[in-house]
């Protein structure tokens, strides 16, 4: 008898000490998992944009996520482990629990393909909520971001919901600087050289112009003739301001571009030419109504 009770101790001593050291071990496990988590959020200062906010707060919502689905890991392994301390025979569980996995795998791999796109976009930092994107052919400014989605607001107003696993391809027009070519026409017979002067003119003034040069990264720079024919001559310019703020400058430059060029009387081609082809009685019928209407 008392043989069979030492047995009895020693037996339940064993696992009582496995079941302690498995507790122990997912605890450690977990606290490790959350100092790690914890570790990925940067501590932000008090002046920081709106942008950095969405930002630190997308990395905090991302480690959350990471620390739910770590400690799930940690505590469905613990009990895996310890149930044979209990004289369960975990075999059939785990495959059961494998062919579940794989069935789910097979049924949902649009949704695991959408969270494993959403969760590198948001630990790449490739774009953030409030940012303008260009992803495929729709451009807008993103409105909400989730692992599974990205829901854009294009330039007409509507909002777009596109799938993490349908992006293959991200355009952020938010960072650093954005970029404009101002192309100006001149007719056949008009002086390259004084329109080139005048652009250069006008370019100084909108970099020196106190309302104007906060916006401006680089430029604008007149890059000289991009092409001429029988039409005549196009010059183009290089202009780069700060993010979204390009059509702004763009537009600006073309109306000063427009007053110098009055005021020095060169000649651009601001007024489409129409050209009409066809046989001389429909020319002959065109000549007089243009007669018509100058003797009126």
């Amino acid at each position: 008898m008392p043989s069979n009770l030492f047995k009895t101790t020693d037996f339940w001593l064993v696992h009582s000490l496995r079941l302690a050291s498995i507790v122990l071990i997912a605890l450690i496990l977990i606290r490790i998992l959350r100092t790690v988590t914890r570790r990925l959020v940067p501590t932000a200062g008090e002046g920081i944009g709106r942008i950095a906010r969405m930002r630190e707060q997308h990395t905090k919502t991302l480690a959350g996520l990471l620390y739910s689905a770590g400690t799930a890991v940690i505590i469905v392994g613990s009990i895996l482990t310890a149930l044979p301390e209990f004289g369960f025979n975990i075999t059939p569980i785990a495959a059961v629990a494998g062919l579940a996995s794989l069935a789910f795998g097979f049924g949902a791999q649009h949704l695991v393909r959408d969270l494993i796109n959403g969760f590198f976009a948001i630990v790449e930092d490739q774009f953030v909520v409030g940012e303008t994107v260009r992803i495929g052919t729709v451009v807008g400014r993103v409105e909400h971001l989730t692992l599974r989605r990205t829901v854009i607001r294009d330039i007409q107003g509507a909002l777009v919901s596109i799938p993490n696993g349908e992006i293959t391809q991200v355009a952020n027009l938010s960072r650093d600087w954005g970029q404009i070519f101002v192309d100006i026409g001149l007719p056949p017979g008009s002086s390259s050289d004084a329109a080139v002067a005048a652009l250069e003119q006008v370019s100084g003034e909108l970099r020196t112009d106190p309302a104007w040069s906060p916006v401006l990264v680089d430029g604008p720079r007149v890059l000289g003739i991009e092409s001429f024919g029988a039409s005549g001559v196009i010059l183009r310019m290089q202009l780069r301001t700060i993010p979204g703020r390009q059509d702004d400058a763009a537009r600006e430059l073309r109306r000063r571009i427009q007053n110098r060029f009055d005021q020095e009387q060169i000649r651009w081609s601001g007024v489409q030419r129409v050209e009409v082809i066809g046989s001389p009685a429909l020319q002959d019928l065109l000549e007089q109504a243009r007669s018509a209407k100058t003797g009126s």
